[in-house]
């Protein structure tokens, strides 16, 4: 038998998972419900006491003068509506596999009440036949997110698919770098890394790391300078493609302006051309910007630079040959 201060904790458990504004349960069902939990048999004016008692932790509970037929709990810690977006972001996540997706989304529903849980299992959603073996991911970024608080540097195996689809190691020696930031871009989790060999930026999938080990190595100081140009190295690396950053114009179709603002985000410049038409000036890598106008090939015109209109050309005509 539980103890009388235990029953507030066992009421709001009861609201969370068996009400909401479409399962309102009668004051009756309420304290059967409570009393076989419990095992107690407490009477209605100790039931109102601890109702008041949620409220005046925070809880907005509906009662019988508002709605006319019983208690449901109004608010939760998560709305409905934010429940199902994230499970369907969850769902529709290629880097996270099966299982971490389903354990995840069992936690985020758990928020919600029986009803509304199966609503979303109820729901058709196609299965996602592009998630990925790899388990590491949410360990991976448990321990990149260490190493950058406590500025060490890292080693990993980095991972990448053979000829049969399976995911190997891309080297047998390890990659040792200085973690500096996790980022989400192209739909996928990179981390933005820094390495004394080199004086660029380096990015690589979260969810193709593997081993991930810190080391006792310290990191370099990163000035406030070199910040901002690992935010401009993370925001217009176009397609995550490696290379040197370049200025590039294109002459654009209006019906594309959408796709590039997803793209580039909403501070993309574009400026007015003729009617149907506007220019849009990015900075992004070579590879990334081929790609571009590769994507949009029958409304986008790459402008400049003059070589890289070249390179195009020559792949083009390459492609066509083939």
């Amino acid at each position: 038998m539980a103890e009388k201060k235990h029953i507030a904790f066992a009421l709001l458990k009861i609201l969370q998972e068996e009400t909401d504004e479409d399962h309102i349960m009668p004051v009756n069902e309420l304290m059967d419900k409570l009393n076989h939990a419990l095992d107690l048999d407490i009477e209605r004016r100790t039931l109102y006491s601890n109702i008041d008692v949620l409220r005046q932790a925070g809880y907005e509970i509906s009662d019988y003068k508002e709605n006319r037929k019983g208690y449901y709990l109004i608010t939760r810690q998560f709305e409905k509506g934010e429940v199902l977006l994230l499970c369907n972001a969850i769902h529709a996540s290629h880097f996270i596999n099966q299982k971490q997706s389903n354990d995840l989304i069992q936690k985020l529903l758990s928020s919600l009440s029986a009803g509304q849980q199966k609503e979303f299992k109820d729901s058709v959603y196609m299965p996602n036949d592009q998630k990925t073996d790899n388990s590491s991911l949410f360990l991976n970024i448990e321990v990149i997110s260490e190493a950058i608080q406590n500025n060490k540097k890292i080693s990993f195996t980095y991972l990448h698919y053979d000829k049969n689809k399976k995911l190997i190691p891309k080297r047998e020696e390890p990659y040792i770098v200085e973690p500096r930031y996790i980022v989400y871009n192209d739909a996928r989790p990179y981390m933005i890394s820094t390495n004394p060999k080199y004086t660029d930026f380096a990015h690589y999938r979260i969810d193709k790391m593997l081993d991930i080990k810190i080391l006792d190595q310290p990191i370099r100081f990163l000035s406030k300078t070199r910040e901002t140009e690992a935010y401009q190295y993370a925001r217009n690396k176009l397609f995550m493609f490696t290379g040197e950053m370049i200025s590039v114009t294109f002459r654009c179709k209006e019906r594309i302006m959408d796709p590039l603002v997803d793209i580039f985000g909403p501070s993309l410049k574009v400026t007015p051309a003729e009617e149907g038409y506007f220019i849009a000036r990015v900075r992004t890598t070579e590879n990334g910007a081929l790609f571009l106008a590769q994507q949009f090939l029958d409304a986008i015109e790459l402008i400049e630079p003059e070589d890289l209109k070249d390179e195009l050309e020559k792949r083009m005509l390459a492609i066509l040959k083939r």
